[in-house]
């Protein structure tokens, strides 16, 4: 798949470029996969930053106004604008983990439970968008509902993502970078499988979705944990800082290099068409 190729299939219409203009999500690029998994991993080393620098209830809920006001500011805007998607989906990183990880440290639930929780949470998000809307197509994201309906199943993903990544870790002992293989290895299922097999785009899309918060949170603890679990020891403030830095270049290339289509506003007097006007230079 080329970078600038987006995932279609024939249960997702192929945006145009007028309603593209109205899209309150980026284009699925090879840019977005690079994005959403320097944002897991990020939101995983923050989250564990904060919670070991402060307590962990202030971090939680330092963690909760970031969200909600990162999403209040996504909400604001007409059409899809990088820095402020962006922004929105690493604070979701960065909560998401915090939630998962209350219900396992704060109440015990274990990491196989919670993983069925947020798995039965998402097909729930995704049941009622789906009879709601009648498509669950990131193509069609351009309106208030079908947004709030994308950033519940996002933050579902987060929370369903981190509680799978810490139950291969830990319960099942794989470790951190074993771990980190696996999803990377699983993550290639949804994109072959569109590929070759014709699995369905919106399938596809969401399954890779998923996987990527496990993959991006395994490599971030790899790099971040003491070696005696099996980390690189280089400590959460370090990869935090690192991880911050390389989402901010990534997301100011997307912005310089693939600016936003510009919103389409209608005119009373529409101009004619192209065939009726004068063209210098034409023919």
């Amino acid at each position: 798949m080329s970078a600038h190729q987006e995932i279609q299939g024939p249960t997702v219409g192929v945006p145009t470029v007028a309603s593209r203009a109205l899209l309150r999500v980026p284009e699925i690029t090879a840019w977005f996969w690079v994005l959403k998994g320097l944002s897991t991993a990020m939101g995983e080393a923050t989250s564990a930053y904060l919670v070991r620098t402060l307590h962990p209830v202030p971090a939680v809920l330092l963690g909760f106004v970031a969200l909600v006001g990162a999403l209040a500011l996504q909400f604001s805007m007409r059409r899809y604008v990088a820095w402020t998607y962006w922004l929105a989906v690493a604070m979701v990183g960065v909560f998401g983990t915090m939630a998962a990880d209350v219900l396992h440290v704060g109440f015990h639930v274990p990491y196989i439970a919670s993983s069925l929780l947020y798995a039965v949470a998402l097909a729930a998000v995704f049941v009622v968008w789906q009879r709601s809307e009648g498509n669950l197509s990131i193509h069609s994201i351009d309106n208030f509902r079908r947004e709030t309906f994308y950033w519940a199943a996002v933050v579902a993903t987060f929370a369903l993502g981190t509680a799978v990544g810490d139950m291969t870790a830990t319960t099942l002992h794989l470790g951190y970078w074993l771990s980190a293989v696996m999803f990377a290895g699983a993550i290639l299922i949804p994109a072959l499988g569109y590929r070759f097999f014709r699995l369905n785009s919106i399938f596809a899309f969401w399954f890779a979705y998923v996987l990527t918060r496990p993959l991006g949170a395994s490599v971030a603890d790899w790099m971040a944990k003491p070696a005696n679990v099996g980390g690189l020891a280089w400590g959460d403030a370090r990869v935090t800082f690192g991880l911050c830095l390389l989402l901010l270049c990534g997301v100011a290339y997307v912005v310089i290099a693939q600016p936003g289509t510009p919103v389409a506003r209608p005119t009373r007097n529409p101009p004619p068409p192209a065939s009726s006007r004068s063209v210098p230079g034409a023919r």
